[in-house]
């Protein structure tokens, strides 16, 4: 196994995507709880036009994807790396080409929402440069939900 990883742009039409929120959804329905019902009304994919797929070895790894949230900004939705591939910077790659692609099509900033019971998740975008910011949406007044916001700079090749 040479541990390829490849991060791919594609739609919510992918196949690999399709299946790996299924995953996600899963893992989402325990670690929500109650909640997940409120939550998941707002995770539906069939319009994503910005997709991301991470494969390991042509393996579908991981997952994320953008979509338009305001003007200047985008919203990062659907991150996922399967549990047996966490803690080897996929997501952070995700994460990274997400905000490239963002940046690209003129946007200047990425927002998003994520649970507080998600430490992972939480870990991941503090040490991405994500900052936390108001509960923005449909998330105002949700205890559980964590807000964050990131100002898009040219990163240097």
């Amino acid at each position: 196994m040479s541990d390829t990883l490849k991060i791919v742009r594609t739609n919510s039409q992918n196949p690999d995507f399709i299946s790996l929120v299924k995953q996600l959804d899963a893992y989402l329905a325990v670690t929500d709880g109650d909640e997940h019902g409120f939550y998941d009304q707002f995770n539906k994919i069939q319009n994503l036009r910005y997709v991301t797929v991470a494969y390991m070895d042509d393996f579908p790894v991981g997952c994320g994807a953008i979509k338009e949230f305001a003007t200047d900004t985008m919203e990062v939705k659907r991150m996922f790396v399967k549990p047996e591939y966490r803690g080897k910077g996929i997501a952070g790659k995700i994460l990274a080409e997400l905000e490239t692609w963002a940046f690209e099509m003129g946007y200047s900033k990425c927002v998003l929402e994520t649970g507080k019971r998600q430490a992972e998740a939480v870990a991941l975008y503090m040490k991405n440069g994500y900052r936390i910011i108001p509960n923005y949406g449909q998330y105002i007044g949700m205890d559980n939900s964590l807000c964050f916001e990131k100002v898009l700079e040219i990163k240097a090749k």
